[in-house]
């Protein structure tokens, strides 16, 4: 039983797929290196959920001239060698995705290169086939609703009975914003505080999804 939802949207990066922290490591080292010191805490609350479009144009507003030609592409490269050595899926979302019976579908700030690398990579990619949506698709990227309305609308629901599932301040407004009820997944790098609000569960054990979805009101 997976409550009163017809869809439930999942992001990608920190709820299906454990990327997060590798990501924040490499950003981290690199925005040093470059120029722009910032603590792992500080790019979380600034990035994390946001487009790469978003962080790119941050970075380019903060060091300008000082960024090498091809910085662009060291930061793809350093992404995918960390990647492609330690990425695997949140602990227990394989045994959440074995149990759910409704409807789901993957709604991420990332690109669809970016979704086809993480979601094969962990084995995750074939049981969402056909349902993923970029936030490249939409207008504007999280916290405006738009990729989680064009999400519900690609499927077919309502989104008054959809659940959203994410790990990032950025995506629980959004959720909010597009009149779902959201799940505030706190078990990655995100304070459970910076999730908590209106029309929010926060939780941190991953496997207690199915529950908290069935106990849910859409």
């Amino acid at each position: 039983m997976d409550g009163p939802f017809e869809l439930v949207i999942f992001d990608c990066d920190g709820v299906l797929v454990d990327s997060e922290r590798l990501a924040v490591r490499v950003e981290a080292e690199y925005l040093a290196e470059l120029g722009w010191p910032l603590t792992e805490a500080e790019i979380v609350e600034r990035f994390m959920g946001r487009t790469t479009e978003y962080m790119d144009g941050a970075i380019e507003a903060q060091l300008g001239s000082r960024l090498p030609a091809d910085w662009k592409e060291q930061f793809h490269r350093r992404y995918r060698e960390a990647f492609a050595a330690d990425l695997a899926p949140v602990d227990g979302v394989v045994e959440v995705l074995d149990r759910l019976t409704v409807p789901t579908c993957v709604a991420s700030s990332g690109s669809h290169d970016k979704l086809r690398f993480t979601l094969g990579h962990t084995g995750l990619y074939g049981r969402f086939e056909g349902r993923i949506f970029s936030g490249y698709e939409v207008a504007s990227g999280k916290p405006a609703p738009d990729l989680f309305l064009h999400a519900a609308a690609r499927i077919g629901a309502d989104p008054a009975r959809c659940a959203v599932v994410e790990d990032t301040r950025w995506g629980v407004l959004a959720a909010r914003a597009a009149g779902m009820r959201a799940f505030g997944y706190a078990g990655g790098l995100t304070p459970p505080e910076h999730l908590e609000g209106e029309a929010t569960v926060v939780f941190e054990d991953m496997r207690e999804l199915p529950r908290l979805l069935a106990d849910g009101r859409a």
